[in-house]
């Protein structure tokens, strides 16, 4: 057995779990972890200008990739409290993470020693598992059993938080003995699949609804080939999107409040069964449950358990694994399919073509100031199919998901239940990290570009190439929208005029200047017919330069974006497609 530093045996640890990407930023509480990094060598390290930052690059760095676990370190104190919302965002969308702070000695955590806070405590909430450890010959066994939790059943994020004199305290320890711990995840059984196969082939007019924990589950082949093999068309949900490519036939549209399609909202109040995989049956998703379960039988199949039911009782619950289940629905719709025993759907397949490509809204307007739709249709034409888009929230990520098309599982990343401000940039930068092949493209308003606009220059430093579509209207354009029902426009502008940057025409923020002092590439647009030059030239600066390239695009200040309280009683502010030209980009073109 070898002797050496606890933060020693943990970074050993770090690599032997496969976990060698992290963002963070040192401090005097967190120096010895960070001498055992330097001196391992098997840890990359991203330096983040704010530990928030730190925690969203290490949250979009794990949601790249299947199997990626991002790692967010930061001192005592001030630099747990700012991992919290990076906590919590992981938390809601199942996204494992590991977060790493420093601490006061053990012996000063009672005494209000500087920069000394209960943060287990604090983060318990918002993580799976929350840990001061206390004893050095405990870090190994709790390294272990924190990989163990984040991969296990629903993942999440943890948090060990390390006293200082623990990091430097010595023990015994031999890498090579240690092994990963076994993840635990629930599988159905074949009787509990079965069941749930009959159900669906006794419906006219089945669904299947695809969650973000396929993805997770790194399952979205085996989703495709279950609905062709049962000819079942899809309704993904926001966390699921890209599962089964836009472009898919039986791809039938995205239902919900806000981030839905027309066609995909018609196509569910068409149906009279729906399993749900993977999925939560989020409130933006389902509207009143009156509505959304009426006329319909449902069967969930989850991997946490007590989340089915949560939400509304469903006909038959089934706590599994994404993945396990569906590998066990293919092997019975295989025999099924040998057996010629299975419905015949094209009816119903044909009835939901129809509608996607009758039941688009329009996106080719021609407005100055630029209206959003078509800001959209134009990253439609600019971007290929293999994009990564990343976005959080507000009017532009609800716009992007009803406009934009994603091609495949993985390229939409999105915080979607907690949709912190901010974390579009440090997200996209930890994409990047995650996937330095691919064309990333995130999409932000100018609120949520302002929240955390800092980590651009992280993007300059490590050379970490984006492309950033900012979508200006100088408005908290979500915020405004809400408030028309209580008959105000308030304290929801960001508009003044800019005494430095009169160019930028009321409208406040020069973010040309902000993102070119940041060491990063900026093009502002403010003619549509301009946008497809801009783009080429974004994508020709990404390349040469190796950098983050902004393209904001002046908008409209208002615009009310398409949304309502129930399925099927979605708002249309805007005129709807009557031709083909109306929506030039749609997946399917109006007949």
């Amino acid at each position: 057995m070898a002797k050496m530093r606890t933060v020693d045996a943990a970074v050993a640890i770090l690599e032997k779990e496969g976990a060698t990407e992290a963002f963070g930023l040192p401090g005097a509480a967190i120096n010895p972890f960070y001498s055992a990094m330097r001196a391992h060598g098997g840890i990359r390290h991203t330096l983040a200008r704010h530990v928030e930052g730190a925690s969203h690059m290490a949250d979009g760095y794990s949601r790249a990739a299947d199997g990626n676990i991002g790692i967010c370190i930061g001192t005592s104190g001030p630099a747990g409290t700012d991992m919290i919302t990076g906590l919590y965002a992981a938390q809601a969308d199942s996204i494992p993470m590991l977060c790493i702070t420093g601490q006061a000695p053990v012996a000063k955590l009672h005494k209000e020693d500087f920069q000394a806070v209960d943060i287990e405590s604090i983060a318990k909430p918002v993580t799976k598992f929350a840990m001061t450890i206390l004893e050095p010959g405990q870090v190994p066994g709790a390294f272990q059993k924190a990989f163990q939790v984040m991969r296990s059943g629903r993942p999440g994020p943890v948090l060990l938080d390390l006293p200082i004199d623990v990091q430097m305290a010595e023990i015994e320890f031999d890498i090579d003995a240690y092994e990963p711990l076994p993840v635990e995840k629930p599988k159905a059984s074949r009787k509990q699949l079965e069941k749930a196969l009959d159900m669906l082939t006794a419906a006219q007019h089945p669904l299947i609804v695809a969650g973000g924990g396929i993805i997770n589950a790194g399952a979205s082949a085996q989703l495709v080939e279950l609905a062709e093999i049962l000819n079942v068309p899809v309704i993904p949900t926001l966390m699921g999107w890209g599962a089964i490519p836009d472009d898919h036939q039986l791809m039938a549209g995205m239902v919900g409040l806000q981030t839905s399609h027309r066609y995909g909202n018609e196509t569910f109040l068409q149906s009279d069964f729906v399993i749900g995989i993977g999925n939560r049956w989020a409130n933006r998703h389902t509207g009143g449950l009156e509505t959304y379960t009426a006329g319909r039988k449902f069967v969930h199949i989850d991997i946490e358990p007590t989340q089915i039911g949560r939400v509304f009782s469903p006909d038959l619950g089934i706590a599994s694994d994404a993945g396990a289940a569906l590998d066990g629905l293919l092997e019975l719709a295989r025999e099924r399919q040998a057996a010629k025993t299975l419905p015949d759907y094209s009816g119903w397949v044909a009835e939901c073509q129809e509608r996607k490509g009758s039941l688009h809204r329009k996106t080719n307007f021609d407005n100055v100031p630029i209206k959003p739709q078509r800001v959209y249709q134009e990253m439609n034409k600019a971007f290929g199919k293999g994009t990564t888009y990343v976005s959080t929230i507000g009017l532009s990520q609800i716009a992007g998901a009803q406009m934009l098309h994603v091609f495949g599982a993985r390229k939409w990343i999105n915080a979607g239940q907690a949709g912190p401000l901010g974390w579009t940039a440090p997200a996209a930068l930890g994409v990047v990290r995650g996937t330095p092949d691919a064309s990333v493209v995130a999409l932000s308003g100018d609120y949520d570009f302002q929240f955390m606009i800092e980590e651009l220059a992280v993007g300059a430093q490590f050379n970490l190439p984006y492309i950033h579509v900012v979508v200006n209207n100088s408005y908290l354009g979500l915020i405004r929208q809400s408030q028309r029902g209580f008959n105000m426009d308030y304290h929801v502008s960001l508009g003044f005029d800019n005494i430095n940057s009169p160019e930028t025409m009321g409208y406040g923020v020069d973010h040309i200047k902000v993102v070119e002092g940041l060491g990063c590439k900026a093009i502002r647009v403010e003619n549509p017919a301009d946008m497809p030059a801009a783009f080429d030239k974004a994508k020709a600066l990404r390349d040469e330069f190796k950098v983050p390239v902004v393209v904001e695009v002046i908008l409209e200040k208002v615009t009310n974006i398409s949304m309502g309280l129930e399925i099927n009683a979605v708002n249309e502010f805007e005129e709807l497609a009557e031709t083909a030209a109306d929506a030039p980009t749609a997946i399917l073109a109006k007949a």
